[in-house]
């Protein structure tokens, strides 16, 4: 079997299920060293041991990226442990729509914390190690999880949709600061994928909409995502797939 990736240092967060969990795997069985960041210590602990059962080579690092500190600290674990990382999937976030004149502030907040200010504390504390990567291998890869709702209007979702369209935005942007400096950024714009965030949906209406939704067209699993994270950091150092929108077959818009 072909690993790609032998030799490189992934840093996925929000590994503790969905797609950061299937592309934690997906990466080591490409030949990455993979480091996985959620807040959940015992599922990061199972994925470890599934990765090594499998050959691979894993790190486990309980933090919240809302916590600027933590992050940090993960960053120089990263680099005492593995040397440092060479590609980041910045994947933790959170979705919470409901009405916009419910004023769910708290979960505005909640959003707000994880998708926008977790996102950047994370490129804070690991585009150093990127950069530093770029110059001495040729390449390096900050791959953000956004979604189809940066494009498109859904009701209900105006904050979750406005906070991926920054992750879209900030991506396009950085490359203009990474790109001389050999580090691709990707933004990853999935459609319907069957993860937990539909389960932390507290809305009934909207969690009823969802659920419809799964029995008209089948739901992108967050394997797909995976691979479509491996193919990007697979592909040649001068190819940069700058922004790449994954939609279910049967899913329009």
């Amino acid at each position: 079997m072909s690993k790609p990736l032998t030799g490189r240092v992934a840093v996925i967060t929000g590994a503790s299920s969905g797609i950061g969990e299937a592309t934690a795997e997906h990466l080591a069985g490409l030949g990455a060293r993979v480091a996985v960041l959620a807040r959940r210590a015992d599922r990061l602990t199972d994925l470890v041991a599934r990765i090594e059962k499998g050959g691979g080579t894993a790190l486990a690092i309980a933090a919240d990226v809302a916590d600027g500190a933590a992050v940090r600290a993960a960053a120089d674990q990263v680099a005492a442990e593995f040397g440092g990382a060479d590609l980041l999937f910045n994947n933790a976030g959170v979705m919470l729509p409901a009405p916009i004149d419910e004023v769910a502030s708290g979960q505005w907040q909640q959003m707000i914390d994880t998708n926008i200010a977790g996102l950047m504390n994370v490129i804070g504390a690991f585009v150093p190690q990127l950069v530093r990567a770029g110059a001495e291998r040729g390449v390096a890869d900050l791959i953000n999880t956004s979604s189809i709702g940066a494009q498109n209007p859904y009701p209900n979702f105006a904050v979750y949709c406005a906070s991926k369209a920054y992750v879209t935005q900030l991506s396009k942007q950085m490359r203009a600061d990474l790109g001389p400096k050999n580090v691709r950024v990707a933004a990853i714009e999935p459609g319907f994928t069957t993860t937990e965030l539909q389960s932390h949906v507290t809305d009934p209406g909207i969690s009823e909409w969802l659920e419809g939704a799964k029995t008209q067209l089948e739901w992108l699993t967050p394997g797909d995502i995976a691979v479509t994270v491996g193919f990007i950091a697979s592909l040649p150092a001068r190819v940069n797939l700058q922004q790449l929108t994954v939609m279910p077959t049967g899913q329009l818009s």
